[in-house]
């Protein structure tokens, strides 16, 4: 087994998830699923989401993974909490947008998750350089 593999099967649940946070792919889906479920009927407030979360990839491709780290994990939260104000129905909770609700409710507990842990753990460029 090569070295590697071994390194990837070592690593811990908080490795895992410090990784999704500082990935720049997690805040993109995110934005799409809450676009597709806040666009028709157009929900303004709901909308302030996506752009956010896409600067937040955006910080990310550009070196800032620490601190879009922490900011996808706030508006990640925010959009939980706000999300799960909104009581459905059971049977509503079975259909296509009841599936795409719970996706983005659960791609937000993750992000936050990670991107809490990216930003607890990380390390700024500038604190690096000092030492």
């Amino acid at each position: 087994m090569p070295d590697s593999a071994v390194e990837e099967a070592k690593k811990t649940l908080v490795q895992r998830f410090r990784a999704w946070g500082e990935n720049s792919f997690p805040p993109t889906v995110l934005a799409s699923l809450i676009f597709a479920q806040h666009a028709r009927p157009f929900q303004f407030f709901p909308m302030l989401f996506p752009p956010v979360l896409l600067f937040t990839s955006y910080a990310n491709v550009q070196g800032f993974k620490t601190d879009s780290a922490g900011i996808q994990a706030a508006w990640s939260g925010l959009y939980l909490l706000l999300a799960g104000r909104r009581r459905q129905p059971f049977v509503k909770k079975l259909g296509a947008r009841g599936i795409v609700r719970g996706m983005t409710m659960g791609l937000c507990l993750v992000n936050m998750i990670g991107g809490g842990l990216a930003y607890t753990l990380g390390k700024r460029e500038e604190e690096e350089d000092r030492k």
